[in-house]
């Protein structure tokens, strides 16, 4: 019975496999085009900023005025964040330890966001220098290990040093059950899923926790035992990146030290891909910044980068990023205060890393360059260093704002901003949209490839390669009508035409049918091993890359559609005809746009498409959602609104 059931299966499968591969049209190995397509085209953005760092180097004047813009596009990058409350700190608990104190704190970034931290205070009476120390991804957060020995060892050193726990982290869980559980695995899934509604609205979660961030520096700041012109930030992988972030746009850091992060983007996100959401910025790239950039924008501060030579952070990135920085340096003249640490270990701030940072600020702040050696120091549990109340802010805050409530808080107040952009006229509406989406709708010539047929109930579909300049071939079936012709249906699916073609009808006679692949879908669509399952979406690399290089997958997708348009009005048997789109899931989105911009389309049929972004923002956990991602888009416009504006096609969605 069970060699039946197995010799059934491997027939099913087999069986399954020819039916889908019969109706491809590429003959390479088409799920890396797109990811292939991306990374030329950023590619291309980073050649440009390289000739302009090039340029930059040949006067000081010319560093000092590439130090400046860099600065303004980090600036604009991080342009969206909350308005500050008033920070109502809280001292819950002090614990006493051998030459310094600990105390839990808890303070208010935006209304009703809190943010737990931990502060270390040395025993003495004089200001000292203080360090905000950034926590990588632990769960564990200010707990870590190795975070209060870092800590320890500053305070120890004459620091006072304030460890402050990140969104996603330890006691700042946002995404909760009733009882304060998480509801995902891990900070970096909640992280990326938040990351996702955060841009629809034109932030980010590198925006929060550098608005977090900075509250913590104006409760510093506070503190009598602080000397206020003396503050280093110092940070760990996922802190290193809170690190080269903060030090970009926050003048009152003085000195800088990143650990186990900085790298290059250009080489990461062309090989491993994109990490979680909290490191990730759209436009990054279209605003030509490199990881180096943000530190060359604290120029000329003394600035510490520790590395790991086996860290599985790009060491070579490290060396391509930290020469842009020792150049930099010395066209400033001041090459004694970028230096690079790296050590014969891997990922994470371990003793000689953290010797070394505390020796580096103990030079700047103290004038003291001695060698630092770290004792044997003692750490506590997560338990003992806990600042809120019922070790999770959503529990004990009975009116916390979490960031998606922020975003949906977000959500309502933008109304009145799509209210205005609704109100002008169509022409500029289609403006900015194209401008928002990074498109270009001007028609292109078309190379058509016929590469074979493929008979589907009793029709024979021509197996066709469109292809324009510099964008991705896009396979397509077309079968031609047996009678008059009256009408061209295409058909879409965010799955790809292989799994469409034999459920759909195709019986009427007088209508030609045309299956195509958008870009990321069927033929194209990324290998599932290339998008770690923990990011929720299927087309998770290709679509943050999209989204860095200011190129939304929705955006692309368009133009796609508007290749098969054209493709109709070129046809001499089909130009005449009346054209109804139909799609099976979010493809639909960018369906809708392509309808928005091109009045050919008459009827179009969305099944199972999202109706509404404000949907994303109310189910986080929801999958394959960041295909569908248009940084900014809900400043603008909603689904509904685009629909309401076609006036040229018949639209209808479909469960």
């Amino acid at each position: 019975m069970l060699k039946r059931i197995l010799i059934f299966l491997l027939i099913f499968l087999c069986t399954n496999t020819f039916a889908q591969k019969q109706y491809n049209v590429l003959d390479w190995k088409a799920d890396v085009s797109l990811n292939t397509y991306l990374v030329q085209q950023m590619r291309r953005q980073y050649e440009k900023r390289n000739t302009d760092f090039s340029e930059a180097l040949k006067t000081k004047v010319q560093t000092l005025a590439y130090i400046e813009k860099v600065r303004q596009k980090a600036k604009t990058l991080f342009g969206k964040i909350p308005p500050k409350a008033t920070l109502n700190a809280q001292v819950t608990g002090v614990i006493v330890q051998d030459g310094y104190k600990i105390e839990k704190i808890i303070y208010q970034s935006f209304q009703d966001h809190h943010v737990t931290a931990n502060l270390y205070l040395p025993n003495t009476t004089e200001k000292l220098p203080a360090v905000l120390l950034f926590c990588g991804h632990e769960d564990l957060s200010k707990a870590t290990e190795s975070y209060q020995k870092t800590a320890i060892l500053l305070a120890k050193n004459g620091f006072v040093v304030f460890v402050i726990d990140p969104i996603s982290q330890s006691e700042r869980v946002q995404l909760t059950d009733l009882d304060g559980k998480a509801l995902t695995r891990g900070s970096t899934t909640e992280h990326t899923l938040l990351n996702l509604s955060s841009n629809l609205l034109g932030t980010s979660i590198a925006a929060y926790q550098l608005f977090d961030n900075q509250r913590g520096l104006d409760y510093l700041l506070t503190r009598k035992e602080v000397d206020t012109s003396k503050i280093a930030c110092v940070g760990n992988s996922g802190g290193g990146m809170q690190t080269i972030y903060f030090a970009a746009i926050d003048d009152r850091v003085k000195a800088i030290v990143p650990c186990s992060y900085l790298a290059s983007r250009e080489n990461t996100l062309a090989s491993t891909g994109a990490a979680d959401g909290c490191a990730q910025i759209p436009n990054e790239g279209a605003q030509h910044l490199e990881m180096s950039d943000y530190l060359i924008a604290a120029a000329p501060k003394p600035t510490l980068v520790l590395a790991g030579r086996y860290d599985f952070i790009d060491y070579n990135g490290t060396l391509q990023s930290f020469g842009d920085l020792r150049k930099v340096y010395a066209s400033l003249g001041q090459s004694e205060k970028i230096s690079l640490f790296a050590f014969d270990d891997g990922h994470g701030i371990s003793k000689p890393k953290r010797e070394k940072a505390v020796q580096w600020l103990r030079k700047w702040f103290y004038n003291d360059d001695r060698i630092i050696v770290e004792p044997e120091l003692p750490v506590l549990t997560d338990k003992d260093l806990f600042a809120s109340a019922k070790q999770k802010v959503s529990l004990s805050f009975p009116n916390e704002v979490t960031v998606q409530e922020k975003n949906e808080l977000l959500y309502e107040q933008q109304a009145k901003t799509r209210e205005a952009f609704a109100k002008l006229d169509l022409v500029q509406r289609k403006k900015n949209i194209q401008n928002l989406l990074n498109i270009n709708l001007n028609s292109q010539k078309l190379n058509i490839e016929k590469v074979g047929d493929v008979k589907v109930k009793g029709l024979s579909f021509e197996k066709l390669i469109i292809r324009k300049d510099d964008e991705i071939p896009l396979p397509t079936l077309i079968a031609y009508p047996k009678s008059k012709l009256k009408k061209v249906v295409i058909w879409l699916s965010d799955e790809g035409k292989s799994k469409l073609m034999d459920s759909v009808d195709l019986s009427d006679e007088s209508t030609a049918y045309i299956f195509a692949d958008l870009r990321g879908t069927g033929e194209t669509m990324d290998k599932a091993e290339m998008n770690d399952p923990k990011y929720f979406s299927q087309d998770y690399r290709n679509a943050m890359l999209a989204l860095h290089m200011g190129k939304p997958l929705v955006g692309q997708r368009v133009e796609d559609i508007t290749t098969l348009l054209d493709f109709i009005v070129g046809n001499k048997q089909l130009s005449s005809a009346e054209i109804e789109v139909n799609t099976k899931g979010n493809v639909g989105i960018a369906a809708l746009h392509a309808a928005f911009f091109k009045p050919q389309i008459n009827k179009l049929h969305l099944y199972q498409c999202l109706e509404s972004y404000q949907q994303v923002l109310k189910q986080p956990l929801a999958k394959d959602r960041y295909g569908l991602v248009v940084n900014n888009i809900l400043e603008h416009y909603d689904i509904p609104d685009m629909v309401s504006w076609i006036k040229s096609a018949e639209i209808s969605f479909h469960k």
